[in-house]
């Protein structure tokens, strides 16, 4: 945004009397940060907290995938990657298995006991997710994980780059909600 946008921005937020709680980064920040701290405690004692989750519920939910396919679906560091996966494979909830069409490469495969494992972890974060969206009711709660999950599909799908420099020509009047 140019300095003359900037400044109609914040006299736009002045003007109409919005304080922070009406803001999006306001909010999206504390309930991320509140759901951070209950999945973490949710995933206590999981290698990796909840990289190691998510790496786990990969596994097990879509079936063995490659370590570097894995890193990148996951958007995991292919070296930080390597020693998750030890440590899971410590734990005994993953295993690496040969690769049939690569033998360079290394499928990521959940093991019985990560199987296992994954149930309760689940139960536990659901059980998170309800202590933070606990002041919506179901069908708010279903409404909100849609929407967020297709908003961060998008976001994803985006080169932050061009982002970027499409937010900054746009001329919003946030005023206007």
């Amino acid at each position: 945004m140019t300095s003359s946008r900037v400044e109609r921005h914040v006299r736009g937020r002045q003007a109409a009397g919005t304080s922070v709680e009406a803001d999006l980064g306001w909010a999206l920040g504390v309930v991320f940060r509140r759901y951070a701290k209950e999945a973490a405690a949710a995933l206590d004692g999981v290698p990796g907290g909840p990289r190691g989750y998510q790496v786990l519920s990969t596994a097990v939910v879509e079936g063995p995938k490659r370590q570097l396919d894995l890193a990148a679906h996951l958007g995991v560091d292919r070296t930080v990657m390597t020693y998750l996966l030890d440590d899971l494979e410590k734990a005994g909830l993953v295993e690496r298995q040969p690769d049939p069409t690569d033998r360079r490469a290394r499928l990521i495969v959940a093991t019985d006991q990560g199987k296992e494992a994954i149930c309760d972890l689940e139960r536990r974060l659901v059980q998170a997710e309800q202590a933070v969206l606990g002041s919506l009711d179901e069908a708010e709660r279903r409404l909100f994980r849609m929407l967020l999950q297709r908003v961060a599909v998008k976001a994803d799908a985006i080169d932050p780059v061009d982002n970027a420099c499409a937010l900054a020509d746009e001329d919003v009047d946030i005023t206007k909600t």
